[in-house]
């Protein structure tokens, strides 16, 4: 508990948090639904109370988090998020529980809840637990595969042309957990989940580019291989971080994250003259050393906030002439490789390709 009390002493900045609250049945909104919020591990101390309005929206609010340079800095160890209890309820529904909501400095948190309508069956309150975020806590980190996967005549590959799903199914569990559950998850909803799982939302605009760029790409090939299903699965993609992902029931997004996914949805990253988008391995280079993959980089800036970079070796973006250019530096055995933009002809006007010669 002194642990837990040191942190939110330090949690000196402030973030904000919206609340959306749904029917799980039909996806309208819940009206007069009253939320309790508290520090996770503290829940009989109630900061504060709200309630959502005919949209089913809470009114922003303000919280205490970690100052925003924790996020920033790669040497820092401290915990650079508040963590914050839920407690949802609403008449004719069941009552929910949400533990460890994110809450970051200077960013808005998005807390989407979906509730069950109350039955006669006298179940129990639904509780979930969100983890600590991957750059935090402890997770098995990613096994090697090849980025761009075998195309053969033998059928392995079921769709004639990347596509971009309306849905994907998540298996939260590693692939031979026939336990865990699966997940019917719309593919947007997906990238906003995993991104603020997996980098920080404080971090620059065209670092989250960057880094959503890869996770789509690699979402993108295990949904254009039907990777899983090619191997008797019933599912797309999972949540362990050593397969895929990391992907978190009901844990909440951030708004810098949401408006990113949404501007770059239909994006992906390739190879010249290769159709699959490349599976974009990456890690944060300080827990999981991963030198031939993608890699959390810090570069310093005239500014007191350090810039994370995604990239073997960097990610680059050039405005010129209003035109937005993406240029990835990319080594595989001391070779300088290419990456591309996959799916941008409607895009032209805001991406353009950039071929990588034999210099940096």
């Amino acid at each position: 508990m002194s642990q837990l009390r040191a942190m939110q002493t330090e949690a000196v900045d402030r973030g904000t948090l919206q609340i959306n609250v749904t029917s799980s049945v039909n996806a309208f909104p819940v009206e007069r639904a009253e939320i309790s919020i508290s520090y996770t591990g503290v829940p009989e101390s109630t900061l504060e109370k709200i309630q959502t309005d005919s949209s089913g929206q809470t009114e922003t609010i303000e919280l205490a988090a970690p100052p925003e340079e924790w996020s920033l800095d790669i040497e820092e160890d401290r915990q650079p998020y508040s963590e914050y209890t839920l407690s949802i309820k609403a008449p004719g529904f069941e009552p929910v529980n949400v533990a460890g909501t994110e809450i970051l400095a200077n960013v808005k948190a998005i807390q989407n809840i979906q509730m069950k309508p109350a039955d006669a069956s006298g179940e129990e309150d639904q509780v979930f637990v969100i983890p600590a975020h991957t750059l935090y806590g402890d997770y098995p980190p990613k096994i090697a595969e090849a980025e761009i996967k075998p195309v053969t005549e033998t059928g392995e590959i079921v769709l004639s042309r990347v596509v971009v799903p309306e849905y994907i199914v998540v298996h939260d569990g590693s692939p031979r957990d026939s336990t865990a559950t699966n997940y019917y998850v719309k593919y947007k909803d997906y990238i906003k989940n995993v991104a603020s799982s997996e980098i920080y939302a404080t971090w620059p605009e065209n670092t989250i580019r960057a880094n959503v760029l890869a996770i789509m790409s690699f979402t993108l090939n295990r949904v254009y291989t039907e990777w899983y299903r090619n191997k008797g699965y019933d599912f797309t993609i999972t949540s362990s971080t050593a397969f895929d992902h990391k992907w978190i029931p009901e844990r909440n997004i951030f708004d810098s994250i949401s408006v990113i996914v949404d501007e770059l949805f239909a994006d992906y990253l390739s190879r010249p003259n290769v159709r699959q988008p490349i599976l974009t391995q990456y890690c944060d280079g300080r827990r999981v050393s991963c030198p031939n993959w993608l890699t959390f980089l810090q570069e310093p800036t005239n500014t007191r906030k350090p810039l994370y970079l995604l990239g073997l070796r960097l990610v680059v973006v050039i405005h010129f002439k209003g035109v937005l250019f993406f240029v990835v530096y990319n080594f595989f055995n001391n070779a300088l490789q290419n990456f591309i933009f996959g799916n941008i002809i409607h895009r032209l006007r805001i991406y353009n390709f950039i071929n990588i010669f034999d210099t940096v």
